[in-house]
């Protein structure tokens, strides 16, 4: 079952071209990385920035994207690295559990809830935790709950498909997606029904921690317990949260991990 554009056949053997343009960009470290994993006091994007910035929190699982292809029923869903099923069983891989958890979402999007956008590719990229996926999936759900939370949505031209491999990775490396900013990915998530990743607060970029330390006290100032569990058993422990500007042109991570990680390094070398 390919997909029909404008009566013209989808090529199928541009899957690769598909999952190269859907794939989800690296995101840095809100301080620099170091020697052994351990954080710098250098800023990597959000150095110098003074605007709103939104906190969300970070969930502790793996990546998921459902891509909606031109047309009303077709689909595919991938991890972060590669496409694992195609609706009608084109492509299957039931690898990490994310097919299982994403597809009656899919399901439901293209039988008359696809997102309405001028682009005809749309990925959203969700977060898929809970199970047995992660090392800290028991902070969602100690009794094996699976869910999945939208955390960002892009749009893409059918032409790019056509480019050549090492184009579209640059174009992707390069910020060449185009994603919503993030009022309006809250306001589509809304009228979708599809649950985000916990959105905390909107706080002025001057008001930021510059240093590692700063940034410690930062997370667990706005992070105390996770938002995101799936039930009553879940033990709250947070990851960490994302942080970005409203056009999302600047974004990082801060991971409690790391950051208690690289104190307890510092403390030692006293």
């Amino acid at each position: 079952m390919d997909v029909l554009k404008n009566g013209q056949m989808f090529d199928m053997g541009k899957i690769d071209a598909l999952n190269s343009a859907t794939k989800y960009p690296s995101i840095l470290t809100y301080h620099g990385l170091g020697e052994r994993g351990a954080l710098t006091e250098e800023l990597t994007t959000f150095d110098g920035f003074q605007g709103p910035t939104y906190l969300t929190e970070k969930v502790d699982g793996t990546n998921g994207r459902i891509v909606l292809l031109p047309g009303s029923d077709d689909y595919f869903i991938a991890s972060r690295e590669e496409l694992l099923y195609a609706r009608g069983d084109r492509v299957g891989n039931p690898a990490l559990g994310i097919v299982e958890a994403l597809k009656p979402l899919a399901e439901r999007l293209v039988d008359g809830h696809r997102p309405d956008f001028h682009r005809p590719i749309v990925t959203l990229y969700l977060e898929v935790y809970g199970g047995k996926i992660g090392g800290q999936a028991k902070q969602y759900s100690a009794k094996g709950a699976v869910g999945y939370r939208l955390f960002d949505l892009n749009s893409a031209e059918i032409d790019i498909l056509d480019w050549e491999r090492q184009r579209i990775s640059s174009w992707r490396d390069d910020g060449g997606q185009d994603f919503l900013d993030a009022d309006t990915l809250q306001d589509v998530a809304a009228s979708l029904d599809i649950p985000t990743v916990p959105y905390l607060s909107v706080v002025s970029g001057e008001d930021l921690p510059k240093d590692v330390e700063g940034m410690s006290a930062f997370l667990t100032e706005h992070l105390p317990a996770s938002h995101a569990g799936l039930d009553e058993t879940a033990g709250r422990r947070p990851e960490g949260l994302v942080l970005r500007n409203l056009d999302r042109s600047r974004i990082a991570k801060a991971r409690f991990q790391d950051y208690e990680r690289t104190l307890k390094r510092r403390r030692q070398r006293r």
